[in-house]
């Protein structure tokens, strides 16, 4: 399978309508979380961090997230959502704002899904000096990697997986194990991604394209979901259009958490954004 016709632009895709927030007055927005961006009975923590982050680049007076950190407080649901925004200092080349994402229980009270702390700038005015010693993932010919469709009839988590029907994934074979029953072991996850509609990637894209590979606890081993506590992306530059490649790692896994580490290079062989995130792994 190649990867997606272009028939989506930014500013005209799912993802911009599913991530569209509506400003009811200053600081204070209106979104409807999409039940498309689900796994299991959650919504995407990458897909969420998206959310939040289009108010705060409509809040703040610098429209891309250099920084952005959020607390995964408790597990979001499709459906009305609110984001309250507070600019927290503004300059000439950056601005720094916080973001809190909250829904109403059946009760009608009112639960904090998400807190978010960011400092936005503007990545077309960043110098072009670059000096790194790192490499690009190595990955297979889109051709011989391999997407939710080739996957057996198993998931190692029950429940509904219908983020994949939004993403273009081919993932790597020699971090497919746990496809197979067999996971390596190592903690790996590498992948070509996109989204399914075609839409090239931009920065609030690429806070989706963190969170959303399968999580390395499968290939070391584990079953479940892998709920995130903390996620931190760092945007480093604006991605070329074409597939993304994404390296995901975890090295340690301690006391029931784990950290992903994830770069994300463009087809320009550039790296376009950094994560790190700390996730509680199932043991059981």
């Amino acid at each position: 399978m190649a990867q997606a016709t272009a028939s989506a632009t930014i500013g005209d895709s799912e993802f911009d309508r599913d991530t569209r927030v509506t400003r009811a007055e200053p600081g204070l927005y209106h979104a409807d979380l999409s039940a498309g961006w689900t796994i299991i009975n959650a919504v995407n923590g990458g897909y969420l961090l998206a959310v939040a982050g289009r108010a705060l680049a409509d809040a703040l007076p610098h429209c891309d997230p250099f920084t952005i950190t959020a607390h995964y407080l408790t597990a979001s649901r499709p459906g009305p959502a609110v984001i309250r925004t507070e600019t927290v200092r503004t300059g000439r080349t950056l601005s720094t704002g916080q973001a809190s994402l909250v829904q109403y229980d059946d009760s009608g009270a009112e639960v904090e899904r998400l807190r978010v702390l960011a400092t936005y700038g503007d990545l077309d005015a960043l110098a072009d000096d670059v000096r790194t010693t790192a490499l690009p993932p190595s990955l297979p010919a889109v051709d011989q990697c391999f997407g939710p469709q080739d996957a057996p009839d198993v998931s190692p988590v029950p429940g509904s997986n219908a983020i994949t029907d939004r993403l273009w994934l081919k993932m790597d074979p020699g971090t497919l194990g746990w496809a197979l029953g067999a996971p390596s072991g190592k903690g790996e996850m590498r992948g070509w991604f996109g989204l399914a509609d075609g839409r090239d990637a931009d920065p609030l894209s690429l806070l989706l394209a963190v969170d959303a590979l399968p999580p390395t606890a499968f290939e070391i081993g584990l079953k479940g979901w892998v709920p995130t506590v903390e996620l931190t992306v760092h945007v480093r530059c604006r991605p070329a259009p074409g597939p993304l490649r994404v390296a995901i790692t975890t090295r340690n896994l301690a006391g029931g958490f784990l950290e992903e580490d994830a770069e994300i290079w463009d087809s320009a062989d550039r790296l376009v954004a950094q994560s790190r995130q700390l996730a509680r792994a199932n043991l059981g």
